[in-house]
């Protein structure tokens, strides 16, 4: 095989690797780094003996996201706060034209899987990122993890059963929570504190990222009364220096429409909600630098 086709190869691969790695680890810069090796690992295997390059690429992502995993977990136990996965970038464009496969890739990235997917071990991780988000048949996973079919079916029975358990039990609208979110921003901007209150379901949750390097509440804050308490404080003293130049997009990110607020141009916040019945159920908002360098890009 010729180097450039060696090349075009792994770059025609390299988007489902990066969504492999990326499920797996939740970190933008984790997940390049495992694609860079996997690519290391490509450019001196023997291409001769390779048969099927995209099973073969997946399954190296996958053992190293795995070994890379299990590296990180001990770094998120020390974690200052509640952990948040790193914003990425899901505009799928025409590359995903079917409607019900755009679906399911959105939702294996969403904020609220990727949370419940920490909770899993790398393995479970592994087996239900490969089976739910890409269909891979279980043969194939066995294959890449180097155990039977059995122990992976029992491996999927279980990580899906955790994650069903943890998300939503709810569908969310994106047109309901682009309005909503719309709605919260312009009660927030004017002051309108009872208007802000009058979005918030009774057991909404808010979950701040920060890492300990901005502010954002160090637990998750549940209830409507917790949660508007928190947003009166931030409301009256703002979200940044007086004399700032603020501006907020709406971008597509994890597969759903957020709010990123950049301060003097530089990224500050993504702020994301869950809505159902015309109510904000879940806030996210996401304050550590280091998980919004990307998107200063």
């Amino acid at each position: 095989m010729a180097t450039e086709s060696v090349t075009d190869v792994f770059e025609e691969h390299r988007p489902v690797l990066m969504g492999v790695a990326y499920r797996m680890l939740g970190r933008v810069a984790d997940a390049e780094d495992v694609v860079q090796e996997a690519w290391l690992r490509w450019s001196a295997a023997d291409h001769g003996q390779v048969r099927e390059p995209r099973a073969y690429l997946v399954r190296v992502t996958t053992r190293l996201a795995i070994d890379r995993l299990r590296h990180v977990q001990s770094r998120r136990e020390a974690y200052v706060g509640p952990w948040l996965p790193e914003p990425y970038v899901t505009d799928f464009g025409p590359t995903v034209p079917d409607t019900a496969e755009r679906a399911v890739l959105a939702e294996s990235v969403s904020l609220a899987v990727l949370v419940v997917l920490e909770s899993l071990s790398p393995l479970e991780r592994a087996v239900f990122v490969l089976r739910e988000a890409f269909g891979f048949p279980f043969a194939e996973i066995a294959l890449t993890l180097d155990r039977s079919e059995a122990a992976v079916r029992q491996l999927a029975g279980r990580a899906r059963k955790h994650v069903e358990a943890g998300r939503p039990r709810y569908e969310v609208d994106p047109a309901e929570r682009r309005d909503l979110t719309e709605r919260f921003l312009a009660a927030a901007s004017e002051g309108d504190l009872s208007g802000l209150m009058s979005l918030l379901a009774p057991d909404v949750r808010l979950v701040g990222d920060s890492g300990g390097k901005a502010k954002a509440p160090l637990r998750v804050l549940e209830s409507a009364d917790k949660v508007g308490r928190f947003l009166r404080g931030v409301a009256a003293k703002g979200v940044a220096a007086p004399g700032a130049e603020l501006e907020f997009r709406f971008v597509e990110l994890n597969g759903a429409e957020c709010l990123l607020l950049l301060v003097d141009g530089k990224p500050d916040s993504v702020f994301q909600v869950d809505a159902a019945e015309g109510l904000i159920q879940n806030i996210y908002i996401i304050r550590n630098p280091d998980k919004l360098a990307s998107l200063a890009r």
